[in-house]
């Protein structure tokens, strides 16, 4: 009889523990998609989720990056929890009565009644209450599928998709063709290649528009949402995935909400903020004090540029490729081979700022990329401080963007930076520090630089006479 009952319960028991059964599958995506939600790319969600980096990116993938299934969010008082149904089984197999239950859970007989109607184990002959069994069937009846309103309603299904994707036409009503665009891939919008041309219209605009067109008609009312779950969520039926490019972005995956509240530069410490800088920067009367930046090139090349703010004296980084660099086949989350990595680039620009004497190394301001993360080891290497600017503020290291303008007639953008060498970068730096500036009076930032020095130097020998 034993025996019996627990054969019983097996095969009553939802078989979550096989990782090949469906439940168990439709459990571990879960996981993935609640760290999603929470903000974590792919491969970190697909470790949460213990599955496979390529899994978590397939998955990720084929959804659009919107979860296909509503996720269980935390329960409220209006249905049972899970440990509540816990407690209904150990009362019930104490023989405990349904108002005694209600009682000591602090509900209702009459929701207690319906769980243990609703909710039993009945297979194999069992009628007993199980919390597992329980949970899993209420999980499976609060589910209700429903089409989606674009599936039932071609109407409003061919309006949408007409301002989506409509092609645009002259004031005359000739049609424009426009150009031909490439084979839609899956992926975001096509980099300097031309996308189709369309109409366009946001989802927000056709929601709103859909109002005005049709004032009596409740039926041609569709949420912009909803619009965006046609159009990312594959399987949702009414929209084909390649009408992605007819948005203004082009992004063929949806960005999680939490992806943006991510800690962009996390090595942006509150000390290293541009208004935590030295007053006497701002009037350029010390000299020592310079700003940098990357000039980037094709191929993710890339050449480092200091400039002192006081005498616009140029100095460049040179960052070759490290070896086993291959472009666009550097393994993904593999070592930074490009030449301008955090470690790479501090060890570089120290190697560039400790020839300097030692008045002319104050501070340094930086640009807020990357691969300046390792500016710690940067300061303790050199001793010169680094200060960030504000996002999106480049006029706060104007000088060096007015450099890097210059350089560009040496290095022009969409070409090979790898290909100079060391000796290369000198000459061009040495052509820009001996050319005439009308800021200093006319002089070249190399007199302007030579001529500190000697003060300097004057009144030190001024003040040990």
């Amino acid at each position: 009889m034993v025996r019996r009952q627990q054969a019983a319960d097996r095969a009553e028991r939802p078989k979550l523990r096989s990782p090949g059964h469906p439940k168990f599958q439709r459990a571990v995506e879960a996981v993935f998609w609640e760290a999603i939600a929470k903000g974590l790319l792919p491969i970190e969600a697909a470790a949460v989720a213990s599955v496979a980096p390529a899994v978590g990116q397939r998955w990720f993938r084929n959804a659009g990056g919107m979860a296909p299934f509503d996720l269980k969010h935390q329960p409220t008082g209006r249905y049972l929890s899970f440990v509540e149904r816990e407690e209904i089984a150990v009362l019930k197999a104490q023989a405990k009565g349904v108002r005694e239950i209600a009682r000591q859970i602090g509900r209702d007989p009459g929701t207690v009644s319906r769980e243990l109607r609703r909710n039993a184990a009945t297979r194999a002959g069992s009628t007993g209450y199980r919390a597992s069994v329980a949970q899993w069937k209420a999980d499976m009846a609060a589910k209700r599928p429903k089409p989606a309103k674009l599936v039932t309603n071609p109407r409003l299904r061919v309006y949408v998709q007409e301002r989506l994707a409509g092609r645009i036409s002259r004031p005359d009503g000739t049609p424009v063709p426009g150009p031909q665009a490439p084979k839609f891939t899956g992926l975001n919008k096509p980099h300097r290649k031309h996308r189709p041309w369309a109409l366009a219209w946001s989802p927000e605009q056709i929601s709103h528009r859909l109002k005005i067109d049709f004032p009596d008609d409740e039926a041609m009312r569709i949420s912009h949402e909803a619009i965006y779950q046609a159009l990312y969520i594959q399987g949702r039926g009414a929209l084909k995935r390649e009408l992605v490019w007819c948005l203004r972005t082009g992004r063929a995956l949806r960005a999680p909400r939490e992806r943006s509240r991510r800690k962009t530069w996390a090595h942006v410490t509150p000390e290293t903020l541009i208004s935590e800088r030295p007053a006497e920067v701002a009037d350029r009367a010390v000299p020592g004090h310079w700003e940098g930046d990357l000039l980037i090139g094709l191929e993710r090349s890339a050449i480092g540029t200091v400039v002192e703010r006081t005498t616009r004296f140029t100095m460049l980084v040179h960052l070759p490729r490290e070896e086993g660099y291959r472009h666009k086949e550097t393994p993904k989350n593999g070592p930074a081979l490009a030449g301008y990595g955090a470690i790479t680039m501090s060890r570089a620009l120290a190697a560039t700022m400790t020839t300097l004497p030692t008045q002319l190394t104050r501070s340094l301001t930086w640009d807020r990329g990357k691969e300046m993360s390792a500016h710690a080891q940067f300061k303790v290497a050199t001793g010169i401080p680094v200060f960030f600017a504000d996002p999106q503020s480049p006029w706060q290291r104007g000088t060096n963007e007015n450099t890097n303008g210059l350089l560009r007639q040496y290095f022009p953008k969409g070409t090979d930076l790898s290909r100079w060498s060391a000796e290369d970068l000198e000459a061009v730096a040495h052509a820009l520090n001996t050319r005439p500036r009308k800021t200093l009076g006319w002089r070249t930032p190399a007199e302007a630089l030579d001529e500190h020095l000697r003060s300097v130097q004057q009144a030190g020998v001024a003040s040990t006479s």
